[in-house]
Order: C-alpha cells, then sequence, then structure tokens
C-alpha cells in the first residue's frame, strides 16, 4: 500500500527539520491501516519497529511516500515492511529516508493474543 504526507511547520523541530517522532507516528498508523485492510475485523496492537535509523534529514515542504508490504503472517501476528522516500516536486526524483520492518499482533477485548482470520 503507498500513502503520502506533506512535511509541514507544524511538524519540525528548531533546526528546521522533521522530529522524528512524527515519521515513527505516520509509520505506525500507515502500517496499521494496511494491517487493517488486508485482515478486516482484526483488533490490531503494535509490538514492535526494528532497526529505527534515521538515513537523511526531512525538510519543510517534503512529501513523504510511504510504501508498505506485508513480509510474513503468523497466526496471531503480521508483519510489513516500511520504506519511506522523500519526493522532490521540484525534480521528480526520490531518495530512501527509512526503512524499518514493524510486527502486529491480533488482540481479543481481553488483551489476549488471538488468530488473525485470513
Amino acid at each position: 500500500m503507498i500513502n503520502h504526507k506533506l512535511v509541514l511547520p507544524e511538524h519540525l523541530n528548531h533546526y528546521g527539520y522533521l522530529f522524528g517522532g512524527y515519521l515513527l507516528h505516520w509509520v505506525d498508523e500507515y502500517a496499521y491501516i494496511t494491517a487493517n485492510l488486508d485482515f478486516r475485523g482484526g483488533r490490531f496492537v503494535t509490538i514492535g519497529l526494528e532497526n529505527v535509523v534515521f538515513r537523511r534529514s526531512i525538510k519543510l515542504g517534503s512529501v513523504l511516500k510511504f510504501d508498505i508490504n506485508r513480509i510474513r503472517k503468523g497466526r496471531t501476528s503480521v508483519g510489513y515492511n516500511v520504506k519511506v522516500y522523500s519526493d522532490s516536486i521540484e525534480s521528480g526524483g526520490e531518495e530512501l529516508v527509512f526503512d524499518t520492518n514493524i510486527t502486529f499482533v491480533n488482540i481479543d477485548e481481553e488483551g489476549n493474543k488471538q488468530p488473525i482470520e485470513a
């Protein structure tokens, strides 16, 4: 699944670059949406992100592209690879600025793991 986000002034730190927390929030949110579209009726919660390394700084006005692909499905959990690119509106080019794997577990109303319905 592909999503996009525009980096606005309220997303910036005092140096003029994107706060990393916003990027992590968007990664979690868009991957969560993908999991829920892949497995309707699931109750997914995030249990982990791997290798959180910010490759490049992200400036005001950048258009971020989130490319989310399922990499594994277990009995109660599902994992996605998320690649984030910064698209240049001026040049049309894109640069990989972040990537991670994120894992969700499906839970019941009491917070216990439950099987994912395929």
